[in-house]
């Protein structure tokens, strides 16, 4: 078999999937997308049951949801910004792909994750954990290696963000994983995640915003530091009292919305692409006031409603427009909102309402609200990943390699 065979080692670690970091992580995503909700439906329904010696329901679905599917998103997302951050490729070829068959791997493994409570041998316990550890720490800790290690030539200084960020999500997840801190990992995860978001708004919101409407977006270090800071303390709110966690999400909150009214939203609303953008930031906002009112006992929601407005109206509407635009721009395409493309994220639109104003409303049909937004969600990524997978896998369609 020659060298550059396809089938040959060497050819398989050449193929365009492993060009760059968003392409295997982002068609992952994809697929956990697409998958994920209609199997959490069949076991919040109890159609389909976890093994009886692992995970409890909850504790899986937020571990696949966040280090799954949201792990997939921003690991894919950080390989690949990396390089225009400091300069300095992200993991390609070989082990790129270990990487993903890492994430691979631990889908399995967390499936059949065994319960580790105070009687398992602590041989058994660390050896478990640590596999668990393997797709963050790998992807993560390359991540974190590189953004330390050319910091200097960083064109981004709040990337330090990151540099504390990555750790945390680390001891988020081996949280999630261990009964007694369950709680405190979900929130401290979250946290992280929203932290990530607000980052990458100032950073592509003003881009976007001068190149469709020529507008400059409002910024301020006294304004756009407090922010990032406020919600990096509002990630431990798990380990805060909560009166004072409730007052730092209330003051992110304050700060986040003043922004929004100096970003233009009447500007940014009136396209498509950017408008998902402007209601996944209110979404946030919207977070982090809810979770401030759950805490402070005035606000008794049905279900976890305030987590799920971040993940519906923040990841569930910002997530498939960014592998929309990051998937045609890093492969030489046209960036285009297709009707297809926007059929299938005005459904995630919908399955937002469901599992949020529905499951309030009319909460005697929980259980269908949640199977009829779980099919949304599925849906949405269903839709835009038929289009999209095939960019992920295939070259670059302008000649270039990255």
């Amino acid at each position: 078999m020659p060298p550059s065979s396809p089938m040959s080692p060497r050819g398989f670690f050449t193929a365009p999937l492993w060009l760059a970091g968003f392409r295997p992580f982002f068609l992952l995503a994809l697929i956990a997308g697409a998958v994920y909700p209609p199997l959490w439906a069949l076991v919040f329904s109890g159609a389909v049951a976890l093994p009886a010696a692992g995970l409890t329901p909850l504790q899986w679905h937020a571990h696949e949801m966040l280090f799954g599917f949201g792990w997939a998103v921003l690991g894919g997302f950080l390989l690949t910004a990396s390089k225009n951050w400091v300069g300095v490729r992200g993991l390609h070829g070989g082990p790129l792909a270990l990487a993903a068959a890492l994430w691979l791997a631990e889908r399995v493994l967390i499936f059949h994750f065994p319960a580790l409570t105070d009687s398992t041998p602590w041989p058994l316990r660390a050896a478990v954990l640590a596999a668990a550890s393997l797709p963050v720490l790998g992807v993560g800790g390359y991540v974190l290696w590189t953004l330390v290690r050319y910091r200097r030539q960083d064109s981004f200084k709040d990337n330090g963000f990151f540099i504390a960020a990555l750790p945390l999500l680390l001891a988020a997840k081996l949280m999630l994983l261990l009964p007694p801190w369950v709680t405190e990992g979900r929130m401290l995860a979250i946290g992280l995640f929203r932290l990530a978001f607000v980052v990458m708004f100032e950073r592509t919101l003003t881009q976007f915003m001068k190149n469709t409407a020529g507008v400059t977006l409002f910024r301020h270090p006294a304004l756009d530091w407090p922010i990032k800071g406020l919600m990096l303390l509002a990630a431990f709110a798990g380990f805060l009292p909560p009166a004072v966690a409730a007052a730092v999400m209330t003051a992110a909150g304050l700060l986040l919305l003043y922004r929004f009214g100096r970003w233009h939203p009447l500007a940014g609303l009136r396209r498509f692409d950017t408008g998902i953008m402007y209601v996944g930031y209110l979404g946030l906002s919207a977070n982090l006031f809810a979770e401030a009112l759950r805490l402070s006992g005035v606000f008794p929601a049905i279900g976890s409603l305030s987590v799920h407005i971040f993940t519906f109206v923040c990841m569930g509407l910002v997530i498939p427009g960014m592998l929309v635009r990051i998937s045609q721009g890093h492969t030489g395409r046209r960036i285009v909102f297709t009707a297809t493309d926007k059929a299938a994220i005005s459904l995630m639109g919908a399955g937002a309402v469901l599992r949020l104003v529905a499951t309030q409303l009319w909460p005697q049909h929980y259980g269908l609200w949640i199977d009829l937004s779980a099919l949304a969600w599925s849906g949405c990524f269903l839709g835009i990943g038929l289009r999209l997978a095939p960019m992920l896998w295939q070259a670059r369609v302008d000649g270039r390699e990255l």
